[in-house]
């Protein structure tokens, strides 16, 4: 039975030294940290407070390393010896194990890595940590980070992986993605009690059917945290621990994977998961840091992935987790674009997202010219005639504004290059069988030589029927279920499927059943991760030769159905901004259907989902029809990340500058972002228009300038409040009004930082 460790690590050092009590203290400009001769934290303080407050709980000593078998047992550090000279601190485990991990000390953070592992056979995964603290506030579960907002502690402590093979979470995660799901836990026991039916950590399932992702955000309460990872976990007390994992890849192994599991759409599948050479745990690295929570992101992270060369885009020269690069983009629909730079410009937005020209599937055979080499396809309409990806990308460059669609992220279409009439020898597969006998081009006869998990309906998600697909040579083959006596048959065999072509196959050819999405218009075959490189490529080449540079990439979660979760995640948009930069593409913004922290130095934005479900401009509710308002703004918002209104707010015939002035001010408060829907039609109706793009742009130019406070900041967060916000005349200066009944009661001069 496995067992999930929730031990707690170190912090960022620049000082050593050596104790009589065989503790080795080490010290960063925020932290001290101190680690005994078992090879445990025993303690973490904040060192810019008097007196010192303490974070590592005393009865939860943090190991500094874990190692994890492949029988799915952990094993934790009995001794340590701590190398000055070489700065190395040697840990020993049962059974002859030594790890040798460098300790590098930075001015903020603690740079850990391991270099050797001796007698590490049979050891699948190293963990570092769990890394235990008595902080009880906001997790950060992709990142991981445990976080004190309050002003009397604001204090926090976290983990940065320095290597694409080390990944936030537990070691022994399925598929090395967190399912996805509810826990408990509340970050304000005076504010939010728990009922006496509830208890810190506990796991509840996502609402809904499993299908729709609406559905998924079932319970308002703020206790309910729903999970995007497990990068931080919480105990029974609610304190938080971070701990990530690097796992041996060169090995060949099976997972019984799903996201979302305990749900009967989306129960786990046995995959085969395809092994890497060359990727291993050796090496793996993270970065330990604390430091006063209000300045972590921009003082500590920053430095972090500056100092270690982590994937850093930048928009208009900014980071773009900077807070001041945080904004929303246009969403068209009404499939008219007349006006539609003209009006993004006026809003001061980065980008068009052209939602109503439906899903771009990637499709390798056109190269990146998504309207032909000469630009013959004219999908956008204009009065004076309709212009091509690359012509409508060009107009919007003009005015330093980015074109954007949405896509199917990996996702292999039927009719695409990939995909049929001639499908890659380069596809994903969850189980790979032997052909027992010489089949026709005519025969639906088809013997297996084991029939063990053929009876699984494809992918671990919604289990489409249609997309139980078979891959023989060049051919597809559709069919539902296996005998479970010999000789092994395969059942209701459908031939040529998506358009293939039926061939003969001799006896001890391989059969592969091949991983696959869902149905509902992404149905698709997922890549192996050779693939799914030149797929990360294709969307470069789009970006430089169509100018699509805002990419929505829907169905992102498919990443991680090849098993190698987070990690193939790191690996696709590493791929693509590689490709990108080396093209000259400066920057590919992007959002998607989920966040991971193999997306989280990549992806600008998270505009998912929408509409009432994520902010009420009426109600004034983060989500007044679901929680999943509640639920993303938590997600986003405890792991340093652009919160998100998601697709909302369109401009109609009704709406006033004050339903603006009240967007904009939630959206600078909490550091959202979103898609505004426009439909030329509807904003064109509008008396209020151009006092609207006004305010909007006000708002957004006083953001880019930094000229909001964090004391401000904080009020803006009150959905109460009522706010008016006017150019001074003095440049870079503004004036805020906080407006009651139409009335101004209080108001405060802004500057440019």
């Amino acid at each position: 039975m496995k067992i999930k460790l929730l031990f707690g690590i170190l912090m960022c050092l620049m000082a050593f030294s050596c104790s009589t009590e065989k503790n080795w203290s080490f010290k960063t400009d925020y932290l001290s940290v101190q680690i005994n001769d078992k090879g445990y934290i025993v303690s973490m303080k904040n060192t810019t407070v008097s007196p010192q407050r303490e974070f590592s709980p005393s009865d939860k000593p943090s190991p500094l390393l874990s190692l994890y078998d492949e029988n799915g047992c952990f094993h934790l550090p009995v001794k340590a010896k701590y190398d000055l000279k070489k700065e190395q601190i040697e840990l020993e485990y049962t059974n002859g194990r030594k790890a040798i991990i460098s300790i590098q000390p930075q001015k903020k953070y603690l740079k850990l890595r391991l270099e050797k592992l001796v007698n590490r056979e049979g050891i699948d995964c190293v963990q570092w940590g769990s890394y235990h603290t008595n902080i009880d506030n906001l997790l950060g579960e992709i990142i991981g980070v445990a976080r004190d907002t309050s002003d009397v502690v604001n204090y926090s402590i976290g983990l940065l992986a320095l290597d694409d093979n080390t990944l936030g979470g537990t070691a022994d995660l399925e598929g090395d993605a967190a399912p996805f799901q509810y826990i408990i836990h509340t970050p304000d026991k005076e504010r939010f009690p728990l009922p006496d039916s509830l208890q810190e950590g506990q796991v509840f399932t996502l609402g809904g059917n499993g299908i729709s992702d609406v559905a998924f955000y079932a319970n308002k309460e703020p206790y309910y945290r729903i999970m995007y990872g497990n990068a931080a976990t919480v105990d029974k007390e609610g304190r938080i621990s971070i701990n990530y994992f690097s796992r041996d890849r060169s090995k060949s192994r099976q997972v019984y994977y799903s996201l979302i599991p305990n749900m009967k759409a989306n129960t786990p599948n046995h995959i085969e998961v395809e092994p890497v050479p060359g990727v291993d745990y050796i090496g793996s690295s993270v970065a330990l840091w604390g430091s006063p929570d209000s300045s972590a992101l921009m003082n500590v992270i920053h430095d972090i992935v500056l100092s270690e060369g982590l994937p850093y885009p930048t928009v208009n020269g900014k980071w773009i987790k900077d807070p001041t690069a945080y904004s929303p983009d246009v969403m068209t629909s009404g499939a008219q674009y007349d006006s539609i730079i003209s009006y993004t410009s006026r809003l001061s937005f980065p980008a068009i997202h052209a939602y109503d020209q439906g899903f771009l599937r990637p499709d390798r055979h056109n190269e990146g010219y998504l309207d032909g080499v000469n630009q013959e396809k004219k999908p956008f309409r204009f009065m004076e005639g309709n212009k091509s990806h690359k012509e409508f990308a060009d107009l919007a460059a003009k005015q330093g504004i980015m074109l954007g669609r949405v896509s199917i992220t990996n996702s292999l279409a039927p009719g695409t290059k990939d995909a049929s009439p001639i499908p890659s020898d380069s596809l994903c597969y969850q189980q790979r069988r032997i052909l027992m006998n010489n089949v026709s081009e005519k025969d639906t006869i088809i013997w297996v030589d084991n029939p063990e998990y053929l009876d699984e309906i494809a992918s671990w998600e919604g289990h489409c029927e249609n997309l139980n697909i078979i891959n023989i040579g060049k051919e597809l083959i559709h069919y539902l279920g296996v005998t479970d006596t010999k000789p092994y048959r395969l059942k209701n065999v459908n031939r040529g499927y998506w358009g293939t072509k039926p061939s003969a196959h001799s006896k001890n050819d391989t059969i592969y059943k091949l991983q696959v999405t869902i149905n509902y218009g992404y149905d698709g075959l997922i890549p192996n991760l050779a693939l799914q490189d030149k797929i990360a490529e294709y969307y470069a080449e789009v970006a430089h030769v169509s100018g699509v540079t805002l990419y929505d990439f829907d169905g992102q979660e498919f990443l991680f159905n090849n098993g190698h979760g987070y990690y193939s995640a790191k690996r696709f948009f590493r791929k693509m901004f590689e490709k990108a930069n080396k093209l000259g593409v400066p920057y590919i913004r992007f959002s998607g259907a989920t966040l991971s922290e193999g997306s989280w130095h990549y992806q600008s934005v998270w505009n998912v989902g929408g509409g009432k479900n994520l902010y009420d401009v009426d109600t004034r509710q983060w989500g007044s029809t679901t929680s999943q308002g509640k639920d993303l703004r938590y997600v986003t918002f405890s792991n340093y990340y652009p919160v998100s209104f998601g697709g909302n707010f369109a401009i109609k015939d009704t709406s006033t500058v004050e339903q603006y002035e009240h967007i904009q001010a939630i959206s600078v408060g909490y550091g959202a972002t979103y898609f505004l829907t426009i439909n030329q039609a509807d904003v064109e109706k509008c008396p209020q228009k151009e006092a609207i793009f006004n305010a909007i742009r006000t708002w957004q130019e006083a953001r880019k300038a930094n000229a909001f406070p964090r004391s401000i900041r904080k009020m803006l967060m009150n959905p109460a409040f009522d706010w008016h916000l006017e150019k001074d005349v003095q440049p870079d200066r503004w004036i805020l009004f906080r407006m009651q009944n139409g009335k101004e009661v209080e108001k405060f001069k802004l500057v440019k930082e």
